[in-house]
């Protein structure tokens, strides 16, 4: 195969070119390189730019969905918010990468609460998880942002 049929096959292949773009180049090069080539030729690059085609289409759909994943998990946060006595003593937002580690560091959080907690975050649950207050207005208020 010319070094330049390669050269074509493999833009496309990236996504540089698609491979409607590439047709007449790649028609070109065949006719300028071998003009009495029969039909089974074109047939193979037509599927070799096809294969390519796809493989950039799935490549494109991995990485948008990497970024969407990495913007969702950049985005969302735990909150932990307590009150004592109807007043915010404590605001926190910890981005959600951080959870496992600070769940260990916050008093009062016992084994079951940061296991249902850890459980919320890894399924992408969204809202409160624990919402508690009693009638002094102490209380605590962790939920996913």
């Amino acid at each position: 195969m010319p070094e330049e049929l390669e050269t074509v096959l493999r833009l496309v292949a990236d996504g540089t070119l698609t491979p409607e773009q590439a047709s007449p180049i790649i028609e070109a090069l065949t006719r300028a390189e071998r003009p009495a080539e029969s039909h089974g030729t074109h047939d193979r690059i037509g599927r070799r730019l096809d294969r390519a085609h796809r493989r950039a289409e799935r490549a494109h759909r991995r990485a948008e969905d990497a970024l969407a994943d990495a913007g969702s998990r950049r985005r969302r946060q735990l909150r932990i918010r307590v009150t004592e006595h109807g007043r915010q003593v404590v605001n926190l937002r910890i981005p959600v990468g951080f959870v496992d580690a600070a769940l260990n560091f916050v008093p009062g959080i016992g084994g079951d609460q940061s296991d249902r907690i850890r459980e919320a975050v890894r399924a992408g649950a969204i809202g409160p998880i624990v919402d508690v207050e009693d009638k002094d207005g102490d209380g605590v208020l962790i939920s996913v942002e």
